[in-house]
Formats: C-alpha cells, sequence, structure tokens
C-alpha cells in the first residue's frame, strides 16, 4: 500500500479532465478517492480556465465541480525557486509551485518540456505522465 501523496496537477491535466470523461478523468478521480491530496495554484488554475473557456467552453462546470476537490495555494515561488532543468519559464513555474508545496509528484501531460523528466526527480518532486503515475499508484490493475 503506497502511503498518501502530495500530487500537483499541471494545467493539461485539469484541462483534459474537465474535457472529456476519460482516462485523465479517471486518474484524477481514483487518485483522489484513493485519499491522496492533489494540488494546483493560482497559476496552473487560470491557465486551465483559460483554455478551457477558448476550447472547450461547455467543460467549464466540470472544471468548477473538480476544482472544488482540490487544494489550491495562492503561493507564487517565482522562477528563482528552481534551476532550469531544460524547461521554460512558464513550466519552470509549475515545478517551483510543486516544490514549494512539498509536493511528492508533479503530473502532466506535457511531454515537449517534461518528457526527458519522466520518472525522475527535480527540484524534489518525481515528474509523471498521467499513465505513469496510474501504473504507480494502482499496480494490480495496471496492464
Amino acid at each position: 500500500m503506497i502511503p498518501p501523496l502530495k500530487i500537483f496537477l499541471d494545467a493539461n491535466i485539469l484541462f483534459s479532465a474537465a474535457k472529456t470523461d476519460g482516462a485523465v478523468r479517471s486518474l484524477v478521480t481514483a487518485v483522489l478517492d484513493a485519499g491522496h491530496e492533489c494540488w494546483v495554484d493560482s497559476y496552473v488554475l487560470d491557465e486551465a480556465r483559460r483554455n478551457v473557456s477558448a476550447k472547450a467552453a461547455s467543460a467549464l462546470p466540470r472544471l468548477d465541480e473538480l476544482v472544488v476537490r482540490l487544494s489550491v495555494s495562492t503561493v507564487a515561488p517565482g522562477l528563482h525557486a528552481v534551476e532550469g532543468h531544460g524547461l521554460p519559464d512558464k513550466d519552470r513555474l509549475v515545478l517551483a509551485a510543486a516544490a514549494a508545496l512539498g509536493c511528492d509528484v508533479l503530473v502532466t501531460g506535457d511531454r515537449t518540456h517534461f518528457g526527458k523528466l519522466y520518472g525522475r526527480q527535480a527540484a524534489g518532486v518525481r515528474i509523471h505522465s498521467p499513465r505513469s503515475l496510474y501504473e504507480q499508484l494502482f499496480p494490480r490493475s495496471s496492464g
């Protein structure tokens, strides 16, 4: 049994979970139902809300329903909080927030920028794709 984790969700995870009733929404629901904490900060939440509004406005109520179950931080750590890790500034802010909140995991679907960090630790936070997080947390049901 894996002890409860503190998991930071990237904006693309929120977008996917709000937009479709698919694997990412199921993952977030399963993680929360298993007793893990899911965190976002205002930067990530604002980005997700902008993207949902622009690309899938009908999913805004689902995003709001999801956010009620999350812990939301308004503390902005800034870029100086983490080394570059080869990430663009907007993604460094995400990693910095996860690190500042003491999260164990950052889950992101951004393979372009975070893919090289999947399965590794950066700034004290293990980076996961949605699939790799699912496989770690629910090993007997993955396949």
